[in-house]
């Protein structure tokens, strides 16, 4: 579910590991889930890596639903999109968690102005940057650091001396190497 932050990129993922469910019992038994269950667990994974509620969840899901084009892209760019997952991908934090409460502290400044909604959309052409008083912050700085080990999607240009960053363009599907299968989703909020 790519919750470990940066372990999960690293061979020493447990989910790659250990594809069965935990405990003794967890490799004894093999059912085949239904379809609703595939399509659930699917749902749960995206809800949990993007750290949401359902409420929140479903509003994004309707209004990808409206968009034209493909639903199931549409809500993966709208969740791209938010402004905690914008600054973990800068690399500003080391999680999305931390990205969240960085937003929430009043840390970060869209355009010049604080934003503390961690579900504020970005644009194209926004710049994102850290307040001249938070730069000193430790957690920020070693994100940074790590930021050459993820890397920065393309849809993003990262100003790390200056704390600064400028929205290119939209998230595209094809950037997402998170192993998503949005088509279930979409399945199942259609029933």
């Amino acid at each position: 579910m790519f919750l470990k932050g940066d372990r999960c990129y690293s061979d020493k993922c447990s989910f790659e590991r250990r594809t069965f469910g935990p405990g003794q019992h967890g490799q004894a038994r093999f059912r085949k889930q239904s379809d609703y269950a595939v399509q659930l667990r699917e749902k749960q994974k995206v809800k949990s890596m993007y750290g949401m509620l359902e409420g929140q969840f479903r509003q994004n899901f309707k209004k990808a639903d409206r968009q034209k084009g493909v639903t199931g892209e549409n809500l993966l760019v709208l969740l791209e999109r938010r402004l905690d997952n914008t600054i973990f991908r800068m690399g500003f934090a080391s999680s999305r968690n931390q990205a969240r409460q960085l937003v929430r502290h009043k840390h970060i400044m869209v355009n010049g102005r604080k934003v503390n909604v961690p579900s504020f959309l970005v644009s194209v052409g926004d710049e994102i940057t850290i307040k001249e008083k938070s730069r000193a912050n430790p957690l920020i700085n070693e994100s940074l650091e790590a930021v050459e080990r993820r890397g920065v999607p393309s849809w993003i240009e990262l100003t790390k001396d200056s704390y600064k960053a400028t929205i290119k363009a939209m998230p595209n599907r094809e950037e997402l190497t998170m192993p998503i299968q949005e088509q279930l989703i979409v399945e199942l909020y259609s029933k």
